[in-house]
């Protein structure tokens, strides 16, 4: 948002709310127009979401995949 604000001259409150619809289209051509910019997104948002999740994710440790209790031993019902 900061990007968009510091260049050009929108209205932040309405650009704010998300995609903003061409009231000359109707409202087929807007929703096209919507999932084509978010198909178009796709790719850079998940390279970009690679880049932060070492940053944001804790790392995986210690991860209970057999079913055994919390200190890795056996289960509370003794199995």
């Amino acid at each position: 948002m900061a990007v968009v604000c510091s260049g050009f001259s929108y209205d932040m409150e309405v650009v704010s709310h998300g995609f903003i619809i061409d009231i000359s289209k109707t409202n087929a051509e807007n929703e096209e127009r919507l999932h084509a910019l978010i198909n178009e997104a796709e790719g850079p948002c998940e390279r970009l979401a690679k880049l932060f999740e070492p940053e944001v994710l804790p790392p995986v440790v210690g991860v209970d995949t057999e079913g055994e209790g919390e200190d890795g031993g056996e289960n509370d019902q003794g199995l």
